[in-house]
């Protein structure tokens, strides 16, 4: 990225996520309202005309139109960001799949095979009546395992 780009990119992430705090604030519901308000009150004296309605279709329509791009840019920063902290945890942990590092990158139905296994986990765990869950798709069976002896171990053999 050019220089002239990245100081853009940097005053543009910086602006939306301070427009985005305060426009998402009580503040800033209530100077929405008593627009309305003051909008509504003004009505009579400009007739109810076309002109009186097209200010507030027009101010509700540019304000919306813009921030539409400012939260969508700091929803895809937050995603990111949230992104990032989970890999860490995942790389992290060397009991956790490092399959999942990218899992947002999958495919639909690389996800549905993902999410359909840990359907299939969540329902054992159900039958089993106990807290333990596995964590790792490459390693689940065997921890379900693991975590079946360690709860219902075999009888001694004598």
């Amino acid at each position: 990225m050019k220089k002239k780009n990245k100081r853009f990119y940097y005053f543009f992430s910086h602006f939306s996520a301070k427009v985005t705090k305060i426009t998402g604030g009580p503040l800033a519901f209530i100077i929405a309202t008593l627009f309305i308000i003051i909008w509504a009150i003004t009505g009579p004296f400009f007739n109810f005309s076309n002109t009186w309605q097209l200010v507030i279709n027009t101010s509700t329509t540019i304000i919306t139109f813009l921030m539409v791009f400012i939260i969508q840019h700091s929803q895809n920063r937050d995603t990111l960001a949230l992104q990032l902290k989970l890999n860490e945890l995942i790389a992290a942990n060397h009991e956790a799949s490092n399959r999942l590092i990218s899992i947002e990158d999958f495919s639909e139905d690389e996800l549905e095979t993902i999410k359909k296994f840990y359907l299939h986990l969540a329902k054992s765990s159900k039958k089993d009546k106990t807290i333990f869950s596995t964590h790792s798709i490459d390693e689940a069976k065997k921890n379900v395992e693991r975590k079946i002896k360690s709860i219902h171990p075999e009888p001694s053999k004598k």
